[in-house]
């Protein structure tokens, strides 16, 4: 048995679960609404308010699979909870000399030091902020409900610059440590 998998997921008031016939699993609450296809040896059960997986011995799958799937389905399943209750954030930060953000609505718009602007148009489950202010780095909030669309979306945005380890320069996480070198003037000694 997988040892995340075990774990029972406790539904929030406000958070409406439905399994269907086909082993999709359906999860609306404040922040939105998500579904997620279940494996056939994965078995979701709900009582009392209580989100439980167990493995279908029956089903013809070597037990190395089915323990992944166990801890795989029960991960997604929590994040999918905790996404339509709380939500997630995700705040990234621009360093660098001249490096500029602004959104319209979903369109972030950056200056990176390329010789264009890059344009991003980001899916409507991301609400999308950006906060410039004087002797500051430029600031990008990100919240969804959806947690893998918004690590992908941060991931995509991270690739236009990513963080350099001399300076430091690019795009990184807020609170995030870049491991920094010293250049070759630290090494002619």
């Amino acid at each position: 048995m997988s040892r995340i998998g075990k774990l029972p997921i406790t539904v929030p008031a406000g958070v409406t679960i439905n399994i269907s016939d086909d082993n999709k699993v359906s999860v609306k609450g404040k922040e939105g609404e998500l579904s997620q296809a279940v494996h056939p040896s994965i078995k979701v059960n709900l009582s009392d308010g209580t989100l439980s997986l167990e493995i279908d011995e029956a089903y013809d799958l070597s037990a190395k699979q089915k323990q992944a799937f166990h801890g795989l389905y029960r991960a997604l399943l929590h994040n999918m909870v905790v996404g339509v209750s709380e939500g997630y954030e995700k705040r990234m930060e621009l360093v660098g000399v001249g490096y500029r953000v602004s959104n319209q609505g979903n369109l972030l718009e950056f200056s990176l030091g390329y010789t264009h602007p890059i344009l991003l148009q980001l899916p409507a489950e991301i609400k999308v902020e950006t906060k410039s202010e004087r002797n500051q780095n430029p600031l990008i909030i990100l919240k969804s409900c959806d947690k893998q669309l918004l690590g992908q979306v941060c991931a995509k945005i991270r690739s236009f610059r990513k963080p350099e380890p001399y300076k430091g320069k690019g795009i990184r996480f807020v609170g995030e440590i870049i491991r920094r070198k010293s250049g070759k003037s630290a090494s002619a000694k």
